[in-house]
C-alpha cells in the first residue's frame, strides 16, 4: 500500500510530511488543506483520521460514505452522540474497515494480563485502578489570542467547533486542553487504559460516576480541562477509579501510567512496558498467596496494529479495535468528563442510554458550527 495523498490545513507541516515521504519512497504525495478533495479521489482505497478530537466523526463518516476504509485515531469520538452515529455508519458499510488507534488492542501481553485477571488467580478482584501522570515540567503560560498564522487555514481547522479567536494555547498538540476540541487526559489517555480496565473485568456501562479534581497548577486561562482530575465509576461488583495529572510524573506502583486490578491475594499491575504479579500475604499460609512473576512487552503494539488493519482490507477479517471497542471506551471516558462538568455525581440508565440528570444529558451532543453539523446515517 503507498501514501499518494497528504491533507494539512498547516502548509508548513503539510510540505514537511510531504517531503519525508518523498525521501522514502522516491515519490512525491499529492498535497491538500480540504479533506473532502482526498475523498473524491478514486485512487485513494484507505485514509488515516489524525486530527484534533473534534474532527473525528464528521471525517470518518464522510469517508465511508466515500467508500474508504479507515483508520482513525483514539478517542474514536469527541460526543456520546458522535459514538453512536459513527457505530451506525460501520453498519451502513459493512465492508469497509474501520480501526481505531487504540493499539494496545495489537498488543499480546494486554490479553495475557487481562486472562489472568479473569482466571481467579488474584481470588475476588472488587477495585481497578486506571491512571495517567503526564510529567510535564512547567505549567502552560496563559497565551494571547491574536491572528492565524497565514500559512494555516484556521476556518478549515475549528471546522465543526464553535468559532473562537486563534491562540496557540489552543493549536496543534495543545488543542487536547481544550473542550471544544478533545476531553483532556481522561479521553487522551484513558481510552488507552479504562478499556483494558473494561475488558478485563468483563464490565459494561457504570451505574454511576462521581467527579474529583480541578485545575490547580495553571492560572485561569491557560488550559480548560482539569490538570488534575479523578473519576470513580461504580459497578455493581466492583469499583474503577481513573485518575491523572499533567504535572507530576510518578503514579501509583511508581508508573506513570498503567491499570491496577486490586483482589484479596494480589495485585496486578499492567502498562505499555508489561504486566507484574504483586503477591498479597496470607495469614493461613503465614507467606505470599503465589509467587510474584512480571512480563515484559512482547513487541511494538503499534506496529502490529497498522498492520492488522492492512492485512483487514487485503484478506479480510476483523480489525482488533473495532468501532464498537472504540465506542464503548470513549463513551465511558466521556461519563468521566461530564461527571466533572456538571460537578454532581450522575447516574447512568443503559436500558434508556441516557442519565438520570438533565445536566448530563446535555453534554452528550456537541454544539457544532452549523457549516459542519455532524453527518446524518
Amino acid at each position: 500500500m503507498e501514501c499518494i495523498s497528504l491533507c494539512d490545513v498547516d502548509s508548513h507541516i503539510l510540505e514537511e510530511r510531504a517531503a519525508e515521504i518523498e525521501t522514502l519512497t522516491g515519490q512525491r504525495p499529492k498535497t491538500h488543506k480540504d479533506f473532502r478533495e482526498v475523498l473524491d479521489d478514486n485512487d485513494v482505497q484507505a485514509v488515516i483520521i489524525g486530527t484534533p478530537d473534534h474532527w473525528h466523526a464528521t471525517m470518518m463518516i464522510l469517508a465511508m460514505d466515500a467508500g474508504k476504509h479507515v483508520y482513525v485515531e483514539k478517542p474514536m469520538g469527541h460526543s456520546i452522540e458522535e459514538c453512536n452515529a459513527m457505530v451506525a455508519a460501520q453498519k451502513k458499510h459493512p465492508d469497509l474497515k474501520v480501526q481505531v488507534g487504540m493499539w494496545q488492542r495489537s498488543s499480546k501481553h494486554w490479553f495475557e494480563a487481562s486472562d489472568i485477571v479473569k482466571s481467579g488467580e488474584l481470588g475476588d478482584v472488587h477495585l481497578v485502578k486506571a491512571w495517567i501522570y503526564k510529567g510535564y515540567d512547567e505549567p502552560y503560560p496563559v497565551m494571547p489570542d491574536e491572528p492565524a498564522p497565514d500559512y494555516v487555514d484556521y476556518d478549515m481547522w475549528l471546522g465543526p467547533a464553535p468559532k473562537r479567536p486563534f491562540n496557540l494555547n489552543r493549536f496543534h498538540y495543545n488543542f487536547r486542553w481544550w473542550w471544544d476540541y478533545a476531553g483532556g487526559a481522561m479521553t487522551d489517555w484513558g481510552v488507552h487504559l479504562l478499556d483494558f480496565a473494561l475488558y478485563a473485568m468483563d464490565a459494561g456501562m457504570p451505574d454511576n460516576i462521581s467527579p474529583g479534581g480541578g485545575i490547580f497548577y495553571h492560572k485561569e486561562g491557560a488550559i480548560e480541562t482539569p490538570d488534575i482530575q479523578q473519576a470513580i465509576y461504580n459497578y455493581p461488583t466492583h469499583t474503577m477509579i481513573w485518575e491523572s495529572g499533567l504535572n507530576p510524573g510518578i503514579g501509583p506502583y511508581q508508573r506513570g501510567h498503567g491499570v491496577a486490578f486490586v483482589g484479596q491475594k494480589g495485585t496486578l499491575v499492567l502498562s505499555r512496558g508489561g504486566y507484574e504479579l504483586i503477591p498479597d500475604r496470607s495469614n493461613e499460609l503465614k507467606g505470599p498467596f503465589f509467587e510474584g512473576r512480571s512480563q515484559q512487552a512482547y513487541g511494538d503494539g503499534l506496529d502490529e496494529h497498522v498492520a492488522n488493519f492492512l492485512s483487514c482490507i487485503r484478506e479480510g477479517g476483523q480489525v482488533n479495535a473495532s468501532v464498537e471497542v472504540g465506542a464503548k471506551t470513549a463513551i465511558v471516558s466521556e461519563m468521566g468528563n461530564i461527571a466533572y462538568r456538571v460537578g454532581q455525581r450522575i447516574h447512568w440508565d443503559d436500558s434508556v442510554k441516557k442519565f438520570n440528570e438533565d445536566a448530563a444529558n446535555e453534554l452528550m451532543k456537541l454544539k457544532y458550527n452549523q457549516k459542519w453539523d455532524l453527518p446524518n446515517v
